[in-house]
């Protein structure tokens, strides 16, 4: 059996419910769970190093607030809360540019504690799972995440960036070229790029993502909601390579679509990393 996360990031409080439910109505109708990265409490002028402002504030219209909770989008709060399939992920805090690629332990734990604040306080459940904005940690973020979540979902990971008594680990995973891995109690989670994404060649998009699931027993497939609106119109070839995914991933024998909370409790799953 093959395992199949799916990971969209950056909704926050300026994601519109009509975007989410445009992109993931055709996996929640099939009993797929969508796991939804989610900022507790979005920056308003996170710019790239070239100065552009981020893909994730497409529909900022205005705004002049600095942050924004996902709590005051009461809206988007009832309809995600209200699709049970949804699974809240820890997107960092503000999802400022690095946010967590610094070595202060107590102000990286503060921006833990609050992120998990502001999501309890909206209504959703304490997350398992922490996703670090542009998939960046330092060796004292790590640290600190591993001490509060059981999952960490993330591009790679370096040695130069791990405590010191990971290393033995690590070194295990590198000789086996294995993507997953653990220490302790914490399921440490890459991804082999987002396969679903606006800078890929759409007509072969779904074959790339079918050789990936059938390479490895976990797949961390990642995508990013903004991408399928980002000119403020909806990219209707590019939301038809999702559902084509969609129908993929529910059809195929060998294939089941979890969540991280389902990996974390290892609920059924037969999973062993």
């Amino acid at each position: 059996m093959r395992y199949v996360i799916l990971r969209d990031d950056d909704t926050n409080a300026l994601t519109p419910v009509a975007c989410l439910d445009r992109l993931y109505r055709p996996f929640l109708d099939r009993g797929l769970p969508v796991n939804l990265a989610t900022i507790p409490d979005v920056a308003l002028d996170t710019r790239m190093p070239n100065g552009s402002l981020e893909g994730f504030l497409v529909t900022r219209n205005g705004q002049t607030e600095q942050t924004l909770p996902i709590g005051l989008n009461q809206k988007l709060v009832a309809y995600l809360l209200d699709n049970p399939l949804y699974h809240i992920v820890q997107h960092g805090l503000h999802h400022e540019y690095h946010e967590f690629d610094q070595n202060s332990a107590a102000e990286i734990a503060r921006r833990l504690d609050e992120g998990t604040r502001r999501l309890l306080n909206a209504g959703f459940p304490k997350p398992e799972t922490f996703v670090a904005p542009y998939d960046r940690f330092s060796r004292a973020a790590v640290k600190e995440v591993a001490s509060r979540f059981p999952v960490l979902s993330t591009g790679w990971f370096e040695l130069g960036r791990l405590p010191a008594s990971w290393w033995p680990r690590y070194a295990i995973k590198k000789l086996s070229s294995a993507p997953h891995w653990k220490v302790g109690e914490t399921m440490l989670l890459t991804h082999p790029g987002c396969l679903l994404s606006c800078y890929r060649p759409y007509d072969r998009m779904l074959d790339s993502i079918k050789r990936q699931v059938e390479r490895q027993d976990i797949t961390v497939l990642v995508t990013h909601w903004w991408e399928y609106f980002r000119t403020g119109q909806p990219d209707e070839p590019f939301i038809g390579v999702l559902h084509k995914t969609a129908e993929y991933l529910a059809s195929a024998p060998e294939v089941t679509v979890i969540s991280f909370r389902d990996l974390a409790e290892q609920s059924g799953t037969r999973v062993s990393l």
